[in-house]
Formats: structure tokens, sequence, C-alpha cells
């Protein structure tokens, strides 16, 4: 099937890659890919430097007559999202993307495709092999663990770059420029507690929640999908209420970046309280699926009996947590008082996982407002801390406030008015890109983001357009020719 997807138009760029998605790349386990591009970068006989974290950068000469241009930093990260289906077989650390081609689509079987950001990878591997494409001088900046921390982004040196403009190839919507981001914090709240044994004269069940839509828990929360995470709270919670259920384990949902699709528990009820327990589920059950019908149509929730499980969570601990998951805000918490449509603050309870003594929540909460994000944060922590838990906020990065003046932008802006008649959209967003880590470092850089359409991201529904790769392959070029001279 790869050899469809190296067929697919631009070749130069669907070539490489298919290439890239041969060699497994989840966060944090990005050591082959690493070598990849170190051996991609050898080959072509370009100046190629790993930095201390294992960031990659790939230099090239500008074209003959633009030497005089500005250096242009490109942009991607090397690392994918991890995500799959319940019922696929597949090791992300071992196996390469299992792709396919249907109508102008490409999408991968049963797992995450990619795409984000492997498109703008691949373009910018296209751009450093070629010959005969006009571009000045190229700095490529390969980033590791943008997924799950952008360390890599965050460890880069401020002496590494040259490059005066910064192209960011991570957009997901091809009539979009992207100029501004959110940024994030992660909230875990965690837990010990004291096992007990299965109480007498019980009957014991397991409940999954499968066939959410899932996806970007930036680009995609305020759809309102459905978080696994919750519904199975709200089960959990009114099975408790009602017939005194006992939880033995819950396991939820994955990576903080991707609405938790899937959430799996085992439980424990008085048997002289089976009968009702069932009838109120189920009834409770068909509401909920009536609730979500339009948006969550493949929504699927079960419950069967089981044998009994070894052990249940202490009373008092399972209604705080209980509590707690049902007060902890997920979804959109304010929208932008600036941008018309534009997600200020969410929240993301990304994983919930209750086993063996201990219970683990995180979340990711973002925002375009710091004050705004340390708001919603406290707020999650608030709930879980009266409940016991301890609380710790990590990985904090920060957003990318928009420059409407940028030089960039208008390069970009009026090259896509040339060639495809009609005006782009100038837009923040509300995921993270690295733009606003690396400005940091580099406060002089113009930057700016564009991209590919891109469909599901972190989500085993993810998908590349063709037709929109062909786009945003053409924009590319054409904004390498439109470099403006460095300033004496």
């Amino acid at each position: 099937m790869n050899q469809d997807i190296k067929n697919s138009e631009p070749t130069e760029v669907w070539s490489h890659f298919a290439d890239l998605n041969a060699v497994p790349r989840p966060s944090k386990k990005e050591e082959k890919i690493i070598q990849f591009m170190v051996d991609f970068g050898k080959k072509q006989q370009l100046e190629t430097i790993v930095d201390a974290v294992g960031n990659v950068i790939i230099k090239k000469p500008a074209s003959h007559g633009m030497e005089d241009k500005k250096t242009v930093v490109l942009q991607g990260h090397l690392d994918m999202v991890h995500q799959k289906n319940a019922t696929t077989e597949f090791n992300f650390e071992e196996q390469g993307i299992n792709m396919f081609v249907e109508g102008d689509w490409v999408k991968a079987k049963g797992t995450t495709l990619g795409a984000d950001n492997g498109l703008g990878v691949a373009a910018i591997m296209a751009i450093l092999s070629s010959k005969t494409i006009i571009h000045p001088t190229i700095e490529a900046l390969f980033t590791i663990d943008e997924e799950t921390g952008m360390t890599g982004a965050m460890n880069l040196n401020a002496n590494t770059l040259a490059g005066d403009i910064l192209l960011n190839l991570d957009t997901e919507e091809d009539d979009e420029i992207g100029i501004g981001c959110a940024g994030g914090l992660d909230v875990t709240a965690t837990r010990i507690y004291e096992e007990e044994e299965i109480p007498e004269n019980t009957n014991s069940f397991s409940i999954s929640i499968t066939g959410l839509t899932g996806g970007h828990s930036g680009m995609d929360i305020h759809k309102g999908l459905g978080n696994a995470n919750k519904i199975m709270n709200r089960l959990l919670f009114d099975g408790f209420t009602n017939f005194g259920l006992r939880i033995s384990a819950i396991n939820g949902g994955s990576l903080r970046n991707a609405i938790p699709r899937e959430s799996f528990a085992k439980v424990v009820v008085n048997s002289s309280s089976k009968a009702f327990f069932l009838s109120e589920t189920n009834t409770l059950i068909n509401q909920i699926k009536q609730e979500f019908s339009t948006i969550e149509p493949h929504l699927s929730i079960q419950i069967e009996e089981i044998s009994q499980p070894k052990s249940v969570i202490d009373l008092g601990v399972q209604e705080g947590f209980l509590r707690a998951m049902y007060a902890a805000l997920n979804g959109v918490y304010k929208m932008s008082p600036d941008v018309e449509g534009l997600v200020e603050t969410s929240n993301n309870i990304a994983k919930v996982d209750l086993k063996n003594g201990k219970i683990l929540v995180g979340c990711l909460t973002r925002s375009s407002s710091e004050s705004s994000k340390l708001d919603l944060a406290n707020s999650i922590r608030a709930a879980f801390e009266l409940a016991g838990f301890e609380v710790e906020f990590s990985g904090a990065y920060p957003g990318w406030l928009p420059n409407m003046n940028s030089e960039i932008l208008q390069i970009v802006s009026n090259t896509y008015c040339k060639l495809f008649e009609k005006e782009p959209k100038i837009m923040a967003c509300h995921a993270g890109l690295e733009c606003g880590i690396l400005g940091q470092n580099y406060p002089k850089m113009d930057m700016i983001s564009f991209g590919p359409n891109i469909k599901g991201a972190h989500s085993p529904d993810e998908r590349a357009q063709i037709s929109s790769t062909q786009k945003f392959w053409k924009l590319l070029q054409e904004v390498l020719k439109n470099i403006p001279e460095k300033k004496i």
C-alpha cells in the first residue's frame, strides 16, 4: 500500500512521508527517527547536527541567486501521537504505520496516521533533497517530543539557529495562516488508597465505553465531543449513589493531548440490587447515547457480568474521587474576548487510571492567557485536593502571541491570494505550537505557521487530504521564492 502513497502527487512529498512512516516514532522514544533523519541529511551531503536533547538540524545553502535573501528556518516535529483502536494489534515502538489511499485521503489502519507532523517533515525533506527548487539558505529544524511536553523546543540552545524567518509547517487547515497559539499545563492528581476485600453476596460487572470520536484536545475541544472519562464517571456515580456500587479498577484514555475515546471499569454491586442496578444503568446508558446521538453516532456502552475481581477501592476514597471527577471541568472554560470563535481556555480530562492501590487523573489545561490557564488549573486542583488528592503542575509551555505586523505574514498572505485568488484566514489556534517556545530563545525571529488539511488528528480516524497537500506544496515553494533580502 505504501507504493500507492508514494505515487500520489506531489510524489516528492508523499514518497518522503511513506519512508518516514516506516520508522517507529512515538513521543519520547524517537531514537530510530533521529537516526533516520541523520542518515537522510548525510545522504544529501548536507551539514547535519544532533543537539544535546535529540533535535536534528540540517542546513542547506541557498540556490544560485538567492544568497542575499534572509535565512529561513523550516520547522516540524519528528514524533507522533500513538493512538489505536482497542481491537487493533499494533506496537508503535516496533512497527511502521499501515497506510492506504481512499479517494482523496490517506489513512491508517486502526491507528493514528502521523500526518501530524509527518507531512510537514516530509515537505521539508523534499526541499532539502531537491536539486531544482529555488530557495534561500535553509536551516531545517526537526524537534522531538512535541506531542508530550515540547521538550525538544524547550531545550533548543539559543545559539543553534541563525535564521531570520521561521516557517512552522504544523497547521492542519490549508486555508489558514497561523499567527498564535495556546500555552499548556499538565495537571496530575494522584491518591493512594487501601484495597478492600470484595463484600459478600455481590455480583461483578465490566463497563466499557468505546466508539467515541476522540481527537485533538485543543483543536477539537469546542465541538462537544464525548469524553470517555466523564461519561464513565457519570455511570459510576449513579451506580454508587443509588446502589452502593464499589469500584475495582478503571482504565480510561491515554495521552493528555487526545480527547479520550475509550474507558473500561470493573465494579461490584450487592446481589440484592443486581436487577435494579442493571435496569437503572441501562436506562442511563440509553439516555447518554441519545444525548450524543448526533455528534457521537458510534458511541457504544456495554455492561457485562464478570468473575469477581480481587479487591475494591476504599469506600471513602471512592466517594471523594467520584465527586472530584464530577466537579472538575472538562471542555471549554472561556472563549476569547478578542478573537471571535477562538477558545481561550479549556481542560481535557485525558486519563484516569485506578488500580493496585493508586489513582491517577491526568489533565491538559490550555489557554492563550497565562492568567486564565492558571485560574482553571487551580480550579481543577481545588476539586481534587478537597477529595484528598495530591496535585502537581508540570510541563508548562507558553502561548504564541500574534504579530499582525509580521513581514512573513504579509508575504505568505499575498502569495496565497496570488496563487488561489482568495484571502486566507489569519488565525490563532487553541492547539500548542512550538513557535511560542522557540520565540523565547529567538525573540527577533519572524514566525508563521501553515500546512495541509489533516482531519481527526490524535485519533485513529486521522487522515490527510491529497489535493490539499498539493496546494500546500505549491504555496510553500512559492513562499520560498519570495523571501526578502537581508537588511544591511
